[in-house]
């Protein structure tokens, strides 16, 4: 018996499991703090399976026996099914359109009866992950070349525009978190800052009117030319591009972004992130405005009061916290979805500023681990997965601590390991024990 357990936990990162149950707890807890009634037994409550928290416990259960499993599971296993798993969850994603239900505006959910749901968007993380790791071990595999590039970001994409196509842009943007993956392999840093500069210039579209933000363009283009100028007479292929880049800009700023908030997003979306930067929205642009009502209606922030509450409760814990229980906002249901999207104000409003230093210092510490775990990988499968593993809980954590405290728009990301649902929390498990599960076989060579 005592070999059989040396053989199962032989390997195992224990740090990363100590680390995993201590957020789940806190999760747990902070569901709790929310719930909480002076005037009901929270003992029945919790084994009733009535609650939230209650609910929660029962998936943190139902996520030990899944994780057990994986840790007994073979390495191969992962990198044999990898490609049929990415299959299963895009047909999963695409049964949604089918036979999904409708949650607040969101056909992304599968009724598997007994009031629970499937999320197929989550699931495709954990298969998206397995997918590219097993493209980008391939033995043949040149990521220099330009169609590997693009077969790796089509792996990526695919499941974003599914899941955009269900109205869940929040979780079609965590897919661009494995872009970061993909440059830890080899992509060039060029595209990275492609893509940071149309963030800024998207930015810059919101903030600055038209015109300005034109003649800054140009400024800048010309500054560039003056500079540039002795290279320029050298080769005068510079200056088209200049000019082309210039040209590019201005169309961005006056046609793109302008097309993609009145068109592809929704109007309270783009009210959201209009209103992340301090800026109105108008939805009579918006060609989704449904009635008359919407289009005729001045413009106005429907989530200033969601991120002021947020704010309040956060602010309301001071340094060392109002003290468990105690917290007047967040039992006060003052602050909406804070179960959900805004669990961190609870925590915030409890425990202080010392509690967030501390339970972000957690969350440092698993992210250092993993990275730390990827980089002692021999296999470029189980390294990339880590990268993936580490990157979406980044994006995750950074966009969802800034979305409560108003500095990103409100778009639906959940705090991993501690805001209520089971896909989520069955979605983070699963992606941390197979990692756990490859690492403790680190040593052997997985394609």
């Amino acid at each position: 018996m005592a070999h059989q357990h040396k053989s199962i936990s032989q390997g195992i990162d224990w740090l990363v499991i100590w680390l995993y149950a201590a957020l789940v707890a806190i999760g747990i807890l902070c569901i709790f703090m929310v719930e909480y009634r002076p005037d009901v037994n929270w003992l029945s409550s919790f084994l009733g399976g009535q609650t939230n928290y209650s609910k929660q416990l029962i998936f943190a259960g139902l996520c030990v026996v899944v994780a057990t499993f994986i840790l007994l599971s073979d390495s191969k296993l992962y990198t044999a099914f990898a490609n049929l798993l990415y299959m299963f969850g895009i047909l999963l994603m695409l049964a949604t359109f089918v036979i999904g239900r409708d949650v607040k505006g969101s056909q992304s959910w599968i009724a598997l009866g007994g009031g629970f749901n499937l999320q197929p968007a989550e699931l495709c993380k954990i298969f998206t992950a397995l997918a590219l790791a097993k493209y980008l071990s391939m033995q043949d595999m040149d990521f220099s070349k330009l169609r590997s590039q693009l077969i790796a970001g089509a792996i990526v994409l695919l499941p974003a525009v599914l899941s955009r196509m269900q109205h869940e842009t929040g979780l079609a943007l965590v897919y661009f978190s494995f872009f970061v993956t993909m440059y830890r392999e080899g992509l060039p840093g060029k595209i990275l800052v492609i893509g940071v500069s149309f963030g800024v210039l998207v930015v810059a579209t919101l903030v600055i009117a038209p015109n300005t933000l034109a003649i800054i363009l140009t400024i800048i283009a010309g500054l560039v030319i003056y500079f540039m100028w002795r290279k320029i007479r050298r080769n005068r292929t510079l200056l088209l591009v200049i000019l082309l880049i210039w040209a590019a800009c201005v169309g961005i700023q006056r046609f793109a972004v302008p097309y993609i908030f009145n068109n592809v997003f929704e109007c309270y979306q783009s009210q959201r992130i209009f209103s992340a930067v301090g800026q109105d929205y108008d939805c009579s642009q918006n060609k989704h405005s449904q009635n008359s009502s919407d289009k005729n209606k001045a413009a106005y922030k429907p989530d200033d009061y969601n991120v002021r509450q947020s704010k309040i409760a956060i602010g309301s814990g001071g340094i060392f916290g109002r003290g468990f229980l105690k917290g007047t906002q967040t039992r006060g249901k003052y602050v909406p979805e804070q179960h959900t999207d805004f669990i961190f104000t609870s925590l915030g409003e409890a425990f202080g500023f010392i509690g967030c230093v501390v339970f972000l210092g957690i969350y440092m510490i698993l992210l250092f681990r993993i990275v730390w775990i990827a980089e002692r990988q021999r296999s470029t499968f189980s390294r990339v997965y880590a990268y993936s593993v580490v990157s979406i809980l980044l994006f995750h954590i950074t966009v969802n601590v800034c979305m409560t405290i108003g500095l990103f728009p409100i778009i639906g990301i959940a705090l991993p390991l501690i805001s209520y649902g089971g896909s989520s929390l069955l979605t983070f498990t699963v992606l941390i024990f197979i990692l756990l599960r490859l690492d403790a076989d680190r040593q052997m060579v997985l394609r």
